[in-house]
């Protein structure tokens, strides 16, 4: 289902970026701080409405701001006490709504997860951009979703890139890997180790080499014969 409305709970480094990039996808973004004294981030911020809300808030009010069966909602305050209670207060409400929550390490990754965050995704290990990316491909949304609550056969590997030559000169643009080998990749693995998600921009202009590991998403059949494929590893 295609989300037209964005929640975005928090008011920091991510809160503007999030919104410029979701503005031409998203038919309404509402924006909520904590607290009323905080200041717009940068003179940009001012060009939109923040609204104030408590921790203690009823949610059922937004029922009447957007329609949350084709919501998301990004919890990003930097207090992981407050995002935290925030993300159960909300699951508690609304069942269905998509909701993707920023973690400041694992072990908050976990309780973000446990309070019932559809996503969650760990500042250290991404930008406000990445998470844009990985929302506008549904089907990705979808699919970690049903990962995280256990409601699908669908395994998480990483393949490594072999000797195998069919990546020669190739971009991860120009392959098609659901349609192509029955698989999503998540992103990839360089050999410095650095991690770039395959839909953000960077990694779309990087040649495919030797070395590479794909952190990928599909059935166990598929991801052998990918494996296969590419002459390596996987995990």
């Amino acid at each position: 289902m295609t989300q037209t409305s964005a929640l975005i709970f928090g008011y920091n480094e991510y809160t503007s970026e999030i919104k410029k990039n979701i503005s031409s996808h998203y038919k309404n973004i509402h924006v909520f701080k904590l607290d009323e004294n905080i200041t717009p981030i940068d003179k940009e911020d001012e060009s939109y409405e923040v609204s104030i809300f408590d921790l203690s808030d009823n949610w059922n009010h937004l029922s009447d701001i957007v329609d949350i069966e084709e919501c998301v909602a990004f919890c990003i305050l930097e207090d992981m006490a407050e995002n935290i209670f925030l993300t159960l207060s909300l699951r508690d409400t609304f069942k269905d709504l998509i909701i993707v929550a920023l973690a400041a390490d694992k072990e908050s990754a976990d309780k973000l997860t446990l309070a019932g965050a559809s996503r969650v995704i760990p500042t250290t290990q991404t930008t406000a951009n990445v998470i844009v990316d990985m929302l506008e491909k549904p089907i990705v949304t979808e699919v970690l979703h049903d990962i995280l609550y256990e409601k699908s056969n669908l395994k998480i590997a990483q393949i490594k890139v072999g000797e195998n030559d069919y990546f020669e000169g190739k971009y991860p643009s120009d392959i098609e890997w659901s349609r192509q080998h029955g698989i999503i990749v998540l992103s990839i693995v360089h050999e410095d180790m650095s991690t770039e998600f395959v839909y953000s921009s960077k990694a779309q202009h990087h040649v495919i080499k030797k070395g590479d590991i794909f952190v990928v998403v599909g059935y166990e059949l598929e991801i052998k014969e990918f494996e296969k494929m590419i002459g390596s590893g996987c995990e």
